[in-house]
C-alpha cells in the first residue's frame, strides 16, 4: 500500500473509531439517566474504543508530520486544503493554461503580493546554492478560536433566519373544585417573531500570476491565511459583535448582565466567587450553566490562587487535566477582553446558521489585473447567529472586585 493510500485508510479508521466513541458516549448518557450509573460493560467498551481512537489519532498526526518533513515524492502525504483543492480543480487548471486569455470578474482591494514582496538576503551564490527549507514561517501565530465550538451548529439556504421566541408566561394554574361555580383560571403566553439577516465576512489579496505558478505552496499559504482571517473575525463577531451595520449580534451584546443573586453573602469576593454566583444566577433563571468563557490572563490569575500555606487551590502544576472551575469547563479566548467573563448554557442558548462555508475565488479581471498579470484571491463566508435564550448567558466583569483570585486565600 502506498503512503498516500495508507494515510487515507488511517483517516478512515480514525473516523470509524470516533463514531464508535460517540455511540458509547450516547449509551453512557442513557444509562446514567435511566440507571444513575454506567454499566461495567459499557465502561470497559468505551475505554477500549477511546484508547483505539487516541492511538489512531496519534498515528495520523505522525504520518502528517512525516509527510510535511519529506517535502515530496511518495513519502509526502497529501492533506489537501481548500486552496490546494481549488488549484487542483480541472476547470482552474484549464483556465490557468490559457494564460492572459483567461478572464473573470471581481471588485476588491488589499496588499499586493508579488515576487518582489519578499525581504531578506539569500545565501545563494553562483557556486553555492542555499539549502532552502520548505514552507513559510509565520511571523504571527494563529490565535486559538473556540467560540464556534461552544454553540449549537446549524445551516440555512436562506438569506435570513426567522424564529418565534416565547417572551412571557403568566402561570395561573391553581387547584379548583370538581364542579366550580366560577371559570377555571386562565394562563397567558406571549410570543415575539425574531428576524436575523445572514451576514458576510470577506477579504482578499492580490498576487502575481507568475509567483502562483512558480510556487504552488504559496497558493495554499495565501489560502490558509485568508481562511484563518475569516475564522478570526468570526470568532470575535460571535462573541462580541454589536449588531450594527453588517456586524453579527454577538453573545455579549445579547446576554443578561450579571447581578448578584439575593440571599447570598460573600465576604472578600474574588473572581472565583463571582463565577460561582453567575452560575447561581443562570440556575435561578432555570438555565443551569454548562461552561465559562474567560480571557487567558484571568484564568491564569484563578489558577495561581493559593491558600495561607502557599499551596495552589485549584491548579496542579504537574497535572494534565483541562481547565475546569466549579465543575464546568473553562474556554480560554482572546476574543474575551481581560477582566470580562461569560457563564452560561451555550448550546442551549444560541445556534450558528452557516449559509455559505469559507470559499476561495480567483480572478484576473479586477481593475487592471489583466495587463499586470495579477490575480485577485477572494475568501468569504456567510452565517447568522441566533440567541434563543439571553437569560441562559450571564455576562459580567471583575473590574469592581477589591481582591483578585490570585490574592484570595492569602497568596
Amino acid at each position: 500500500m502506498s503512503t498516500e493510500n495508507e494515510y487515507k485508510q488511517a483517516v478512515a479508521d480514525l473516523k470509524t473509531a470516533t463514531d464508535q466513541v460517540r455511540q458509547f458516549a450516547e449509551t453512557a448518557k442513557t444509562e446514567m439517566k435511566n440507571l444513575g450509573e454506567m454499566t461495567r460493560e459499557t465502561k470497559q467498551s468505551a475505554d477500549k474504543a477511546l484508547t483505539e481512537m487516541n492511538a489512531l489519532a496519534a498515528r495520523v498526526t505522525e504520518m502528517e508530520q512525516k509527510g510535511a518533513r519529506a517535502g515530496g515524492g511518495d513519502a509526502q502525504i497529501e492533506t489537501r486544503s481548500l486552496g490546494q483543492r481549488f488549484v487542483a480543480d480541472d476547470n482552474i487548471k484549464a483556465a490557468m493554461a490559457e494564460g492572459d486569455r483567461w478572464k473573470g470578474r471581481l471588485s476588491v482591494d488589499l496588499k499586493n503580493i508579488t515576487s518582489g514582496s519578499t525581504t531578506g538576503a539569500s545565501g545563494t551564490t553562483g557556486l553555492v546554492v542555499a539549502d532552502r527549507q520548505p514552507g513559510i514561517v509565520q511571523v504571527v501565530p494563529n490565535r486559538q478560536l473556540v467560540i464556534r465550538d461552544l454553540l449549537m451548529p446549524g445551516s440555512t439556504s436562506s438569506s435570513a433566519i426567522d424564529y418565534v421566541r416565547e417572551t412571557g408566561f403568566t402561570n395561573n394554574a391553581a387547584a379548583v373544585a370538581e364542579n366550580p361555580t366560577t371559570p377555571k383560571p386562565q394562563s397567558d403566553l406571549t410570543f415575539d417573531l425574531q428576524n436575523l439577516p445572514v451576514r458576510t465576512i470577506a477579504h482578499w489579496v492580490l498576487a502575481s500570476k507568475q509567483i502562483l505558478a512558480d510556487a504552488p505552496m504559496l497558493t495554499s499559504y495565501i489560502d490558509g491565511r485568508l481562511r484563518y482571517g475569516l475564522a478570526f473575525v468570526e470568532d470575535t463577531q460571535l462573541l462580541s459583535g454589536d449588531g450594527t451595520g453588517q456586524n453579527l449580534k454577538g453573545l455579549m451584546t445579547q446576554a443578561t448582565a450579571y447581578a448578584q443573586p439575593a440571599g447570598v453573602t460573600v465576604k472578600n469576593e474574588t473572581m472565583i466567587d463571582r463565577l460561582r454566583l453567575a452560575m447561581l444566577q443562570a440556575t435561578l433563571a432555570l438555565f443551569p450553566a454548562t461552561g465559562h468563557i474567560l480571557n487567558p490572563t484571568d484564568w491564569a490569575s484563578i489558577e495561581l490562587t493559593k491558600d495561607g500555606q502557599q499551596r495552589y487551590v485549584f491548579a496542579n502544576p504537574t497535572g494534565v487535566a483541562g481547565p475546569v472551575l466549579w465543575g464546568l469547563p473553562v474556554a480560554q479566548s482572546l476574543a474575551m477582553a481581560a477582566g470580562g467573563f461569560m457563564t452560561g448554557a451555550f448550546r442551549y442558548a444560541a445556534q450558528i446558521f452557516d449559509r455559505e462555508d469559507a470559499t476561495v475565488t480567483i480572478s484576473t479581471e479586477d481593475r487592471d489585473n489583466f495587463v499586470k498579470n495579477m490575480v485577485t484571491i477572494l475568501a468569504e463566508e456567510r452565517l447568522a447567529l441566533a440567541v434563543y435564550r439571553p437569560e441562559a448567558l450571564i455576562k459580567g466583569s471583575f473590574a469592581d472586585l477589591t481582591t483578585t483570585a490570585a490574592a484570595g486565600g492569602g497568596s
